[in-house]
């Protein structure tokens, strides 16, 4: 069967313009590691997972890595791309536009660390919309954007104005809805609830009802046990979650995103920002408890995806979370498994990302090292990276 396909392969390539990517180990996000491989693409997407000593179509482009270790391209479910701190004379803030112009930067650091997807949780104005349609329509580059437009806060009250803000969202063109259901952020890491149950459980029933998946930003444990109590699909951020709510969360499969290195980029710049000065100890006290609530769903058996949280100039250090993972002990192919399978099938692509394999699309990342021995080959020594068959990286000296 393999010899047939590759039969019909090489004939293939008499007529298309095919790649071959070959690798010395490829980790193929399947739970496989394929020695000396190669990845032959056409039209953006995978075609073959095959041998690098087979003979390639005559038409084929031959891309050699062999001296790096292949991943799938990477995902990172938490990021806000339009996010800049590039201060405006005058102090006013910048309109969309300049938002979207400025982050340029924020996106080609995304790729760089190996991160082809992002899940886009909130921007100012019609700014990620904007940005997502741009590189989506190869105006702009950057990784693959998914957005909310708007997260939901407390300017909705009630059921009701609840499932109105999900549907002017799911109108506005979002691709799935976020709902901010407790306070805490930047150096506030307080954790109150913000929405009742049942207006959580207003804004899940409306945003299924419309086909969208929905996550729910909470520091603290309550807002998360309704939340996972209400049907979210994943929940950003919290610590200290109670024994039964991770229960609940395995048993109904919700995506739990820790997000435990914004806090410490939070923590690194907290002497700029003009904070009160505890601010980077009560930082610190929170990494440790979100770091902890990690290791214990995981242990569990709660399914935990990547999500950098990145904002301004934390972009290029979005893949630091896995770092944090394997403190939470898990192994370097569990840490690795959060940024590719199991992020894709938290957002629904879990038959198109997440995996070099036949129809998947063409996201490929090559690191210096092995992944699975230590992490840090993935966070800090990416080398070369094409999304959709295009390379869009190449650091290789």
């Amino acid at each position: 069967m393999k010899r047939l396909a590759w039969l019909l392969l090489a004939a293939w390539g008499c007529f298309a313009q095919m790649t071959a990517v070959r690798f010395g180990t490829l980790v193929d996000g399947r739970g496989q590691t394929h020695r000396n491989a190669a990845v032959l693409i056409e039209g953006g997407r995978i075609q073959a997972v095959t041998s690098a000593s087979q003979p390639l179509p005559s038409s084929a482009k031959s891309i050699d890595l062999l001296a790096y270790t292949g991943l799938p391209g990477l995902i990172d479910v938490h990021t806000h791309m339009t996010y800049v701190r590039k201060p405006r004379p005058g102090g006013a803030a910048w309109p969309s536009s300049a938002r979207v112009y400025l982050a340029r930067e924020n996106a080609a650091k995304t790729l760089e660390t190996g991160v082809t997807t992002v899940w886009d949780l909130h921007a100012a104005g019609d700014a990620s919309l904007t940005m997502r349609d741009l590189i989506r329509e190869g105006h702009m580059r950057g990784p693959r954007m998914f957005v909310c437009v708007h997260g939901i806060g407390r300017s909705a009250q009630g059921p009701e104005e609840i499932r109105q803000a999900v549907r002017n969202q799911v109108e506005a063109g979002a691709d799935f809805v976020k709902l901010f259901a407790s306070t805490g952020s930047y150096n506030d890491v307080s954790g109150d609830p913000t929405f009742s149950y049942d207006e959580i459980a207003a804004a899940v029933e409306q945003a299924h009802k419309l086909g969208r998946k929905i996550t729910v930003h909470s520091y603290g444990p309550a807002a998360a046990r309704d939340a996972v109590r209400a049907g979210a699909d994943s929940v950003q951020h919290p610590a200290e979650l109670d024994d039964d709510t991770i229960r609940e969360m395995v048993r109904r499969g919700v995506f739990y995103v820790p997000t435990i290195d914004h806090n410490r980029y939070y923590r690194d710049i907290a002497p700029t920002m003009g904070w009160p000065a505890d601010t980077g100890k009560k930082l610190e006290e929170f990494i440790g408890r979100n770091l902890e609530t990690t290791r214990k769903a995981f242990r569990a058996g709660v399914r935990i995806a990547m999500g950098s949280d990145a904002v301004n100039d934390m972009f290029g250090q979005n893949t630091r979370e896995l770092e944090w993972f394997v403190k939470a002990g898990m192994t370097p192919a569990e840490a690795l498994a959060t940024a590719t399978g199991n992020a894709a099938e938290m957002i629904g692509m879990a038959d198109r990302l997440g995996a070099v394999a036949p129809g998947y699309l063409a996201d490929l990342v090559a690191v210096e090292g092995d992944p699975l021995a230590d992490i840090s080959a993935v966070v800090h020594r990416v080398r070369w990276v094409m999304k959709e068959g295009e390379v869009v990286v190449d650091l290789r000296q």
